[in-house]
């Protein structure tokens, strides 16, 4: 019974016009949300990303610190005499 009334309402080329012009709406419209959540993504990749690098970045510069710490007493000694501070 619903299988006979369904393909006669399709039967009406303006119902099957309206339900292409439907199907290619809900298309578009679906495309540019998976667009929108795409760029989200990107954006937090980016930044991730950037705190990555700020992070590297700070740990090369205590890493270049800690190399050029005096090694012991006796070279702090000569460094604070020798005005290396």
């Amino acid at each position: 019974m619903w299988g006979g009334l369904f393909t006669d309402i399709l039967a009406r080329p303006w119902v099957r016009r309206a339900a292409a012009i439907a199907l290619i709406a809900l298309t578009i419209i679906l495309f540019l949300f998976n667009l929108r959540r795409a760029g989200e993504r990107a954006g937090r990749a980016a930044e991730r990303l950037e705190n990555l690098e700020r992070a590297h970045a700070i740990q090369r510069q205590m890493l270049d610190a800690a190399s050029r710490r005096p090694r012991d007493r006796d070279d702090l000694l000569d460094r604070l005499r020798q005005g290396g501070f």
